[in-house]
């Protein structure tokens, strides 16, 4: 069986394809990657498809990165965190529209980003810091309070979906930078 790519299905103006020819278009192959690119961005590498508590499951993928990213200038820190909302949002957009679904809860990018947000301005080589980071993000993100609740209802697309946990993560932000300024947190530091 011969496959062709074309731009355009064959029709009245263009030339006849042959019987037993299987067309493939080009703007459906592409379209199928972009959707299987931005389920996977969306489910962070599947972490979203865990069965139990995908969103603690994103938020727990999102502390090695953040280790990771310990040693980046806070200029470039909020330039990643900022690539990973931007992103985080066309993923979502479009794994859900792929879902049929708003906010599914496989998406998890959106608790990633929230995760960034929360340990933005803290020592992210701090174990302790980034376990307290971990709990709170995860309290602000479950409880919502305002305005993470208006936004979660109310923002639509991709927007809703991580805006509302970039919302979770400036309260949880403001939480553990308080929390670091405990001295008790200082001598739990894990070498990046």
């Amino acid at each position: 069986m011969t496959r062709l790519f074309s731009d355009t299905p064959p029709g009245p103006t263009t030339n006849s394809v042959p019987s037993g020819t299987v067309v493939m278009h080009v703007n459906m192959a592409k379209s199928a990657y972009i959707t299987g690119l931005a389920r996977t961005i969306a489910t962070v590498g599947g972490a979203g498809y865990s069965p139990v508590a995908p969103g603690t499951c994103g938020t727990a993928v999102a502390v090695p990165v953040a280790w990771a990213l310990s040693g980046m200038s806070p200029l470039s820190y909020w330039l990643t965190t900022t690539l990973v909302i931007v992103v985080g949002i066309w993923a979502a957009r479009i794994a859900d529209e792929s879902w049929g679904t708003h906010d599914s809860g496989r998406i998890v990018v959106d608790e990633v980003a929230g995760y960034l947000v929360t340990m933005g301005v803290v020592d992210r080589s701090n174990g302790w810091l980034l376990l307290a980071g971990f709990v709170v993000f995860r309290f602000f993100d479950i409880v919502k309070p305002p305005p993470v609740r208006w936004l979660d209802k109310n923002l639509r697309g991709g927007v809703g979906v991580v805006l509302d946990d970039v919302a979770a993560g400036i309260y949880g932000c403001i939480v553990v930078y308080g929390l670091s300024r405990l001295d008790w947190f200082a001598q739990f530091r894990i070498p990046a």
